[in-house]
């Protein structure tokens, strides 16, 4: 076949698409709008997110603060999260969401729903008919291991100062800022805030888990 007979023929294809599939751009989420108030994360677009997401906002909600380790509640179009988190990783757990309960793994489009068969979790995708059962990444013991949650009671040695005098110490692959202790000391501390790989804690009376 010449190419000019190729080249007519591929552009009368283009024509005779369906505009839903010529249209059909790059899924792309808002831009999450998050603010840190005090000891507190405000997610203050998270509506918009469930609505591109087309998912009941408490199902990302309840997802969200089991990935993320914190309290946390819907206000209005905003979720509230009872600690500091940083952005990034908030992102990353939407992302994963997304990968996990919106993408079809067939088509790569969104336009997928979410049926309950039995006892199995199904994805339906609505584009191009395709179904999968959704499998939900169980945290395994390691990865609990190696996790700080608020609210955590852990032994600490201050091995060092920060610039404004606070204890640092180090657990595990987090760095752990307590107000009020001295170099060289070991401390129980509790978790009251994690920033991405930076945990701050207080000084605490209650002993550490086995």
């Amino acid at each position: 076949m010449a190419d000019d007979d190729y080249m007519a023929l591929l552009n009368r294809a283009k024509e005779v698409l369906p505009e839903t599939i010529e249209n059909h751009e790059r899924f792309e989420l808002p831009e999450l709008d998050i603010l840190q108030e005090g000891k507190t994360t405000v997610f203050r677009n998270y509506i918009d997110v469930t609505d591109k997401l087309r998912r009941d906002p408490q199902h990302l909600l309840q997802f969200l603060l089991k990935e993320l380790g914190t309290p946390g509640n819907i206000e209005g179009r905003r979720v509230v999260f009872k600690a500091k988190i940083s952005p990034v990783s908030i992102n990353e757990k939407i992302q994963t969401y997304t990968e996990t309960y919106v993408i079809c793994s067939e088509c790569g489009l969104p336009d997928t729903k979410m049926i309950k068969e039995d006892r199995t979790l199904i994805l339906e995708c609505e584009a191009c008919g395709a179904r999968r059962s959704i499998n939900v990444r169980k945290a395994s013991k390691s990865d609990t291991q190696n996790t700080l949650r608020v609210g955590d009671v852990v032994e600490i040695l201050i091995s060092d100062t920060g610039k404004k005098g606070d204890g640092v110490g180090k657990h595990m692959e987090y760095l752990v800022v307590v107000p009020g202790t001295v170099k060289g000391t070991t401390v129980n501390v509790k978790i009251t805030n994690l920033s991405g790989k930076t945990a701050f804690g207080t000084i605490s009376a209650e002993r550490p888990e086995r």
